[in-house]
């Protein structure tokens, strides 16, 4: 199993950098390797990457989300056996934490030896940083979920 934790401090208020999360169809506007993503229901999400010349894609579940606090999720199809979570920390009333991490099961010798040389944890830092581009450059999110998925 491979793991990869990553934070940043981005200059919004906590409540500004969750709810930007929680719009998940965004994320092609900041996470490279992101094609689409197609959220079906307030759980339920179909996500398309492109990771160098390998097109993959999977059905993921939010397993928990709190406002302003955590979105949790795991993987239910494709090529990889994923499972995450991205917490977020008040820093100050105008700037947050926002911290992920992604247990995952590398499966072919692509994958393993993407694991070995850190491209995965080196992927997440650079869309972390594209993150606080897009939230800090825009000052406010693009729309909120404030729903509540217990664990």
């Amino acid at each position: 199993m491979s793991q990869i934790i990553e934070s940043i401090d981005v200059n919004v208020p906590v409540t500004t950098a969750y709810n930007q999360w929680t719009q998940f169809e965004s994320f092609p506007h900041f996470l490279d390797e992101v094609e689409s993503i197609t959220q079906y229901d307030d759980t339920h999400l179909r996500w398309k990457v492109k990771v160098g010349m390998f097109e993959r894609e999977f059905d993921a579940e939010i397993t928990e989300q709190h406002p302003d606090e955590r979105v949790a999720w795991r993987s239910t199809s494709g090529d990889t056996a994923h499972a995450g979570v991205v917490t977020f920390h008040k820093l100050d009333d105008d700037s947050s934490r926002v911290t992920v991490q992604i247990d995952w099961e590398p499966t072919d010798a692509i994958e393993k030896l993407g694991s070995l040389v850190g491209a995965g944890k080196h992927a997440v830092k650079k869309d972390l940083e594209n993150f606080k581009k897009f939230i800090e450059k825009t000052g406010h999110e693009t729309g909120a979920w404030r729903g509540d998925v217990p664990r």
